[in-house]
């Protein structure tokens, strides 16, 4: 079992909840990271943990970033490289920011519906500061998750041996290799320290694709 949640296969489900799997088992994954996958389909027992999902919501009205800014205690304003309203949220841990292109950016949430609710209540910190604001456009950019792999990897060897599938950065991603898949299209960071990290996911499953299509190459 993975510490970020619980996982069971189809079969294990049937059995845990024979009565209720076909109704409530979507809330029960939403809420309590309960992810049904195949078990034939990850050999590697491995299961990327998330540690952050992107997201943005549109608030549909004009914004004023110096009022919003004059009244909440955990807000902060910056101009230096964009025009952005920053605020603090302590429980869960998130951050929003927030744009006067009507848009805001939140970060830090581990589930698509705590994603949702987070931005909600971004939404309402704007609202109560008299704001006409809507709830448009809501979107996952990317999900970020990592995991051990429990052996060393020698990105020397690993990228004699995948000539042309990956590509280092040093400048961006020192001591790491960067892999591009198409399908699904997220990207992989491979290090020397055992530790594998997938970005630019946009759904739960496709971390798990993408880590069992790259697993084998790196024993």
């Amino acid at each position: 079992m993975d510490a970020s949640g619980m996982f069971f296969s189809s079969l294990e489900l049937q059995m845990q909840f024979p009565l209720v799997s076909s109704f409530l088992l979507p809330l029960l994954s939403s809420y309590f990271l309960i992810f049904v996958f195949d078990v034939n389909n990850h050999t590697s027992g491995i299961f990327p943990t998330r540690q952050n999902i992107v997201l943005t919501v549109n608030l549909d009205c004009k914004l004023n970033l110096i009022e919003i800014t004059m009244k909440p205690r955990n807000a902060d304003y910056s101009s230096r490289r964009f025009y952005a309203v920053t605020i603090r949220l302590k429980y869960p841990k998130t951050t929003g920011l927030i744009l006067a292109s009507e848009k805001v950016f939140c970060t830090g949430a581990k589930t698509k519906a705590q994603s949702k609710l987070e931005a909600r209540k971004y939404a309402r910190i704007v609202q109560i500061l008299g704001f006409p604001v809507k709830f448009r456009g809501f979107k996952i950019h990317k999900i970020v998750s990592s995991c051990d792999v429990n052996f060393i990897i020698r990105l020397e060897g690993f990228e004699y041996s995948n000539v042309g599938k990956f590509y280092d950065d040093p400048e961006y991603f020192p001591n790491r290799m960067v892999f591009k898949m198409k399908q699904p299209d997220i990207t992989v960071l491979i290090s020397v320290s055992e530790k594998i990290v997938t970005t630019w996911a946009k759904e739960r499953g496709d971390v798990y694709t993408g880590f069992e299509y790259i697993y084998p190459l790196l024993r």
